[in-house]
């Protein structure tokens, strides 16, 4: 019963989301080999100017060790 979590910087299309979360669901279900109705997406948009405080930090630095994709960038 996997969960997925994505956080975007705001400004993303409803259509551009749907593609995401549709993309995202189907890689999962053939990687995990779950049903459909075993997974749940939910994507929450953060203001560019919050992402540090709200994101960064306690999502991405706080939980490096858990992290199977490193960020690129340091918004310092």
């Amino acid at each position: 019963m996997p969960h997925i979590s994505i956080k975007v910087a705001t400004g993303k299309t409803e259509e551009q989301k749907r593609e995401l979360s549709a993309r995202i669901v189907q890689d999962v279900i053939d990687v995990l080999h779950v049903d459909q109705d075993a997974v749940s997406l939910a994507i929450e948009e953060v203001e560019p100017q919050d992402w540090t405080e709200q994101i960064y930090r306690p999502e991405i630095q706080a939980k490096w060790d858990k992290l199977y994709k490193i960020p690129g960038y340091d918004p310092k």
